[in-house]
């Protein structure tokens, strides 16, 4: 009897491991299917964009790049360039996102919008984030002083040579280019946006910025306490912006760039962006290409 139920016991052991083995086995085939069937089944932007959906665009209050007016209404050449895109494609609803320029690809992650308009620049580090379109424009850098340039600063290394307080936002590619200067950590001042960036070389807490020249130039035709270091040794090479999206929307990046190839250089971009700023010097024909930049 002992060896009986012993068996008997050892028969539902093995009942009960084998149907455990069948669970686990059809809930990992569950899972496998899942993994391929999702991103096959999940809606692209481009698909988006043809049923009629609201697009989501986002930008930080970067002038004359993109900016929010007085009711959140998306201005700035690249958000105007967007938005032409965008209609050319078809899209009819189309919603303006403002963040913070640090939070705009945690943002496009987390899909609090669809694509970023923020003129940013391309790069290898950025290329690992985000699908970039191809650019829209290349650009060049300034160095923002006091009236008059007191310091007689012309370069990063002057104000790295100086032991002086340089300042750029968060994110801006200047901040990388100061560090790999050699301007110590304590003497590179991060902040928010364009704003904090004049206010602290308006006010004295820094005796430069660095930055792209397009948008240092609009903040400075407004601020009579600051000027342009002239002359100026950029130590970036020319900067590319373009959109930016989800690095699974292959399809709908091909989509902007064939539209791109046509809108770029038209009369009807001109005529958009001429009062931001931009200029044919800045069009992107005869520059590098977005495969080129994402190399590095």
């Amino acid at each position: 009897m002992m060896n009986w139920q012993h068996d008997r016991r050892g028969r539902k052991g093995l009942l009960r491991r084998s149907i455990l083995k069948g669970v686990v086995a059809l809930g990992v085939a569950t899972l496998l299917m899942a993994s391929y069937a999702g991103p096959a089944s999940a809606q692209s932007l481009i698909d988006k964009i043809k049923s009629g959906e609201t697009i989501r665009i986002g930008f930080s209050n970067e002038m004359p790049w993109a900016y929010p007016g007085q009711n959140g209404e998306p201005f700035g050449f690249v958000n105007k360039m967007a938005i032409d895109l965008l209609k050319k494609l078809g899209a009819t609803k189309i919603e303006p996102v403002v963040t913070d320029w640090g939070s705009l690809v945690p943002g496009l992650q987390a899909g609090r919008f669809d694509i970023i308009t923020g003129g940013m620049f391309i790069t290898p580090e950025r290329c690992r984030n985000v699908l970039f379109s191809e650019p829209l424009g290349k650009f060049g850098g300034a160095l923002l002083v006091a009236k008059g340039n007191p310091e007689n600063l012309h370069s990063y290394e002057d104000v790295r040579d100086k032991g002086l307080v340089f300042t750029a936002a968060s994110g801006w590619l200047a901040i990388k280019a100061a560090k790999d200067i050699g301007i110590p950590d304590d003497k590179i001042m991060e902040v928010a946006g364009t704003t904090e960036v004049v206010q602290a070389v308006k006010v004295g807490r820094a005796a430069a910025a660095g930055g792209d020249y397009l948008t240092l130039t609009k903040y400075i035709d407004e601020n009579s306490a600051v000027e342009l270091a002239h002359p100026f040794q950029d130590p970036l090479p020319l900067g590319y912006p373009a959109l930016a999206f989800l690095p699974d929307q292959q399809d709908t990046v091909d989509a902007f760039n064939a539209a791109l190839k046509e809108y770029a250089g038209s009369a009807q971009m001109m005529e958009a962006v001429s009062k931001y700023g931009y200029t044919e010097k800045q069009l992107p024909q005869g520059g590098k290409t977005t495969a080129e930049l994402c190399r590095g």
